[in-house]
């Protein structure tokens, strides 16, 4: 194995162009894993925990782009640095050929759209915190899609947002729906008069297709970020998304998704809900369901659990037979994209009494995985963790490092099931069958390998629900109406192995 890199100074591209070129040469034929980042602390210490990091990099600035390729030979390293440096080239030469004109500051922006209301902000971390305040004092409400932004930082542009009667959604806040129109990381969905705040992205995916799925719908999705539910936040914006809804008239039932707020935000939660005629279902992930109801809200175990009691239907029972399995392997292995849905596979295999359950973000009383490229007995990792996407694409997006881990994970013979959630909507991968259901169809020929699969969407969705659906059946994998559903099956097969 081989580690090759080189370091780019005086040039500029945006992450999603790096994503693009960074999945691209870790695809090529004898590469092992890659990364093209600028030379920020936050990815030069990831770069270091990849095991990409080298002693030419030392000396490197934020500003300074570094490609790094661990392969299995000196030769495909060079070969696939060569090749990102010609990919960058050809991006740069269009951009310097492009006609289109674009503005280069908010100021220019407003000029040419000065009805805007709402800024979304995706640029590092060390810079988005100035560009939101930029937005906000000019009276803009502010959807902050970068993270590593300083919790001081956030706490003030929050503070700055209420006291202008403003939204400041994130920092690393990935999905909301504003008056119907969808942002960043969402799906689809009808509109209709269920409110959601929520400090977890791909939970308000979830929750918010499946009360679509229902045939109810969404007023209005507001995200916070998942640090505005802790103590040092106070949950600033969560409460100001709730009391949004509150006052909004179009809104008649709230949805509350996050993992457990700290108690001094419950606390304030209460408060605010004092009075409150609306129903108003809290999923906490996790937390105690007489402290939810002591604070007004009635509690839902699940993301599930959640979007039906919302839409004024049962809570679906566990579905799916366990007796009929093939006879192999001792342990489950989940592969989630969405880190809310690797936290509740955690809930629920807790809640059915599953012991030795390993993660890199464990609940407790699970533990943590020390090495996250080699699973132990039940293992749940959450691939959106920064290890997994230093210079690539967000698995909602790239599934080629999530594939590779399927076959290794499937060639394993302690491995009995694996579990899979698949994330549709604009901004994720626009051909998740075409990529996933070939790796399964491989999976399953070597070994009868069992898979569960949860698939977040609609039909109306770009990649539709109804056809990903039959897509990856016909791959041979089961799949569930909801997460829970699929983590709930997962859990049960976990208890009938623990028995055998």
């Amino acid at each position: 194995m081989v580690v090759k890199g080189a370091i780019k100074t005086g040039v500029y591209f945006d992450s999603v162009t790096l994503m693009i070129v960074g999945r691209d040469i870790t695809a090529a034929t004898g590469v092992l894993d890659a990364a093209v980042v600028m030379g920020t602390r936050e990815n030069q210490a990831i770069l270091k925990s990849a095991g990409l990091w080298l002693r030419q990099f030392d000396a490197a600035a934020d500003t300074d782009l570094l490609l790094a390729v661990k392969a299995a030979s000196a030769e495909a390293a060079a070969g696939a640095l060569r090749a990102a440096g010609e990919q960058l080239k050809a991006v740069r030469d269009r951009t310097d050929a492009a006609e289109e004109w674009r503005p280069l500051s908010l100021e220019g922006a407003l000029q040419i759209l000065p009805g805007a209301n709402v800024a979304l902000i995706s640029v590092a971390g060390r810079y988005a915190g100035e560009q939101a305040m930029q937005a906000l004092k000019a009276g803009l409400n502010v959807m902050l899609f970068s993270d590593n932004v300083p919790l001081g930082r956030e706490i003030e542009l929050k503070k700055f947002a209420r006291a202008k009667g403003l939204l400041l959604m994130g920092p690393d806040c990935g999905t909301a729906i504003i008056n119907g129109v969808p942002l960043a990381f969402a799906n689809a969905v009808n509109r209709g008069d269920i409110g959601i705040v929520a400090a977890a992205g791909t939970g308000l995916q979830e929750v918010s297709s499946l009360i679509s799925d229902q045939g109810a719908g969404i007023s209005q999705a507001i995200g916070t970020g998942g640090r505005d539910v802790k103590k040092e936040v106070g949950g600033i914006m969560f409460l100001e998304g709730l009391k949004a809804l509150i006052q909004d008239t179009a809104t008649s039932t709230i949805v509350l998704i996050s993992k457990p707020p700290h108690e001094s935000v419950l606390k304030k939660i209460g408060k605010a809900l004092k009075g409150v005629r609306k129903p108003v279902i809290a999923v906490f992930l996790g937390a105690d369901e007489k402290t939810v109801r002591r604070y007004g809200m009635a509690p839902a175990a699940t993301l599930e659990e959640a979007a039906l009691v919302a839409c004024g239907a049962r809570p679906r029972p566990a579905n799916g037979q366990v007796a009929d399995l093939p006879h192999l392997g001792k342990y489950i292995r989940g592969l989630f994209s969405g880190g809310t849905f690797c936290t509740e596979a955690q809930v629920i295999f807790r809640d059915l009494g599953i012991r030795h359950v390993y993660s890199n973000v464990p609940l407790p009383p699970f533990v943590t995985l020390r090495n996250v490229w080699k699973s132990r007995q039940h293992t749940l990792i959450d691939l959106g963790e920064d290890v997994f996407t230093v210079g690539r694409p967000h698995p909602m997006i790239d599934y080629s490092l999530r594939n590779r881990r399927i076959l290794e994970e499937a060639q394993h013979p302690e491995t009995a099931l694996i579990l899979l959630d698949v994330v549709l909507g604009y901004g994720a991968n626009m051909d998740p069958v075409g990529e996933l259901a070939p790796v399964i169809r491989e999976a399953r020929v070597k070994r009868p390998i069992v898979f569960a699969c949860s698939v977040t969407g609609t039909p109306r969705d770009p990649q539709n629900r109804t056809k990903v659906v039959e897509g990856l059946e016909s791959a041979g994998a089961r799949v569930f109406p909801s997460n829970a559903a699929a983590s709930k099956f997962a859990a049960q097969v976990a208890r009938s192995l623990e028995k055998s």
